[in-house]
């Protein structure tokens, strides 16, 4: 048979037209074409089908016309069932072609949408399962990759400098703008979702309004957010840094440098969204190589051979996001992905509202994640007034944040597979089920053992690597300093391998109250832990009190996947 279908996802406000009537989508048999069908939104969209990708199981030919004519009706019913259905739901249809004239057809829908009722091993096997995630995963770990390691550099040429005060001045500063710029960070975690949608449906105009709505409240946010941390440095970096402590005079002229970088850092992420939105991750790689790689040329260069020190780096790093924020600018106008009448203008509160409310839902975690790691950072920096331990701290994070890059590009992959895999899918060539909630619990138990798995190696490697990586500090203390607290984050990659894959399955099946909530909960346990470990063992005590956070964290993955979400084994049975 030949096939034709239409895809309706949370379809509730969709009802059929009146142009395309319920024998047009069933009738299928006497060699007869079906006409594309036409479905109306409750706002007068229309959105039409012709798309040949699902396919029918078809009755045997020896059914009697009284059967064909209940066959259809029950087709028409399921269609209707199947729009009136809040849940992502696919309504398969049919069409005959010449050389099958009296082929019958019947309704194949999903079984409660349980999916493909096959068990794959939760462990690697190089098949087709592991292919597809690969490749989904490597531009992900490409991106992920650059700016911790810029980072890296940037730790690599302050350290040079020998001032341990210098080291902690900038890592102060560079934790205040990471994490006064992420609490903002779900505008564009939000525009990708829209630009998503809107690419999927082929609206270009709605596509348009998504990206242009995001950098519209991306601008005013940026705003506020540099006009605060020029006119109130000392203020905020009193989050991490105490009232006349050394380190404030390397700290306040990196962060007062950084303040102008605040628009063009969430003019790059919003771009880096819509791309993504789009399926070109491609694009993204090669502007954010291209500046970062501009970066690391201008480090040495003002730090060293103009003097300017710690300004310097700040320098750099701005330029760096200019370049970045101009370029994705420059391609999404080219692409028509933005129109400047759309920038001029305020957006109706109507159009920003879905931006707003899916925003809110992530908001209350960005904000229990940067809570925890401005506590960390501030009493880090209380432990002594020499900068040693600020400094080892800072060197044992990029140990932490450059092993965990494969596992964060892990956790964007399950955002991505997981939801798609929801969806039971039936081939149109060889008429092989797809997909579902056993499909999507199988992605996800073999996406939580990569995770266990490249853990533990990543947490080997870095074990291995620990000599070669602390000589990028010439300072003997800050070296022997760092050396526990790099051991603890080696261990923790395995934790961490498991933490953020199951919380980027938390996103994927659309849980963000619960992955909010068991983020808020580790939290205030890390909270109390850092107020009490770090009197009694320094700053492996603060390394300690990340244990904790991470382990509260896994308990809730925990939960997640076993007692009370949508992919626990209770959840399918119920299915």
């Amino acid at each position: 048979l030949a096939a034709e279908s239409l895809a309706i996802h949370q379809s509730p406000f969709l009802r059929p037209s009146s142009s395309s009537s319920s024998h047009d989508i069933a009738k299928c048999g006497g060699g007869r074409r079906r006409s594309p069908s036409t479905w109306k939104l409750a706002k007068g969209n229309t959105i039409h089908s012709s798309i040949p990708s699902l396919l029918l199981a078809s009755s045997s030919s020896s059914e009697s016309s009284e059967s064909e004519s209940e066959s259809e009706t029950s087709t028409d019913n399921d269609i209707i069932n199947a729009v009136n259905n809040d849940k992502e739901t696919t309504v398969q249809n049919t069409s005959s072609s010449s050389s099958h004239s009296n082929a019958k057809t019947t309704d194949a829908t999903s079984n409660n949408n349980s999916g493909a009722g096959e068990v794959l091993s939760i462990w690697p096997q190089m098949d087709e399962l592991d292919k597809r995630m690969m490749k989904i995963a490597l531009p992900c770990i490409a991106n992920f990759a650059i700016n911790p390691l810029v980072g890296a550099v940037d730790l690599f040429w302050v350290n040079r400098m020998g001032n341990a005060l210098a080291v902690a001045g900038q890592s102060a500063a560079n934790q205040v703008f990471s994490s006064a710029f992420w609490i903002v960070s779900v505008l564009p975690s939000v525009t990708a979702t829209l630009v998503s949608k809107a690419n999927a449906s082929g609206d270009q105009e709605e596509l348009q309004d998504a990206v242009s709505q995001a950098l519209i409240v991306g601008f005013c946010i940026s705003l506020v957010g540099s006009a605060l941390m020029l006119r109130f440095p000392e203020k905020i970096l009193s989050s991490v840094l105490k009232d006349g402590a050394p380190a404030l005079q390397y700290a306040k002229p990196y962060l007062y440098i950084r303040a102008f970088a605040f628009l063009p850092s969430l003019i790059s992420l919003i771009g880096f969204s819509a791309f993504r939105g789009t399926l070109d991750t491609s694009t993204p790689l090669k502007i954010s190589a291209t500046s970062n790689l501009f970066n690391a040329i201008l480090d040495p260069i003002l730090m060293f051979t103009l003097a300017m020190g710690v300004p310097g780096a700040a320098l750099a790093t701005l330029g760096a996001e200019i370049i970045s924020a101009c370029s994705f600018f420059y391609l999404m106008l080219r692409r028509k992905m933005i129109r400047w009448s759309k920038l001029l203008r305020l957006p109706s509160w109507a159009k920003l509202k879905p931006l707003l409310q899916g925003g809110a839902a992530l908001q209350l975690r960005n904000v229990a994640l940067n809570l925890t790691f401005l506590a960390v950072a501030r009493v880090t920096q209380s432990l002594d007034d020499t900068g040693v331990a600020a400094a080892a701290h800072a060197l044992a994070i990029q140990v932490f944040q450059v092993g965990g890059i494969v596992l964060l590009a892990l956790s964007v992959v399950a955002q991505t597979v997981v939801p798609n895999e929801l969806i039971e899918k039936v081939d149109a060539t060889t008429g092989k089920r797809s997909g579902g909630k056993r499909a999507a619990k199988n992605v996800v138990n073999r996406l939580m053992s990569w995770g266990f798995l490249l853990g533990v190696c990543l947490g080997g490697l870095q074990m291995l690597l620990l000599p070669m990586l602390q000589k990028s500090s010439p300072l003997e203390e800050v070296r022997q300093a760092a050396v526990i607290p790099s051991i603890l984050a080696s261990i923790y990659q395995i934790m961490n391998g498991l933490v953020f894959i199951g919380e980027g399955v938390m996103v994927g099946c659309g849980n963000f109250f619960q992955l909010s909530l068991s983020t808020v909960i580790a939290t205030i346990a890390a909270l109390v832990s850092l107020n009490t470990l770090p009197k009694m063992f320094g700053l492996t005590g603060v390394w300690l009190s990340f244990g904790v956070f991470n382990s509260f964290r896994l308990a809730g993955v925990w939960l997640h996947q076993t007692k009370n979400g949508p992919l626990s084994e209770k959840a399918l049975a119920q299915a």
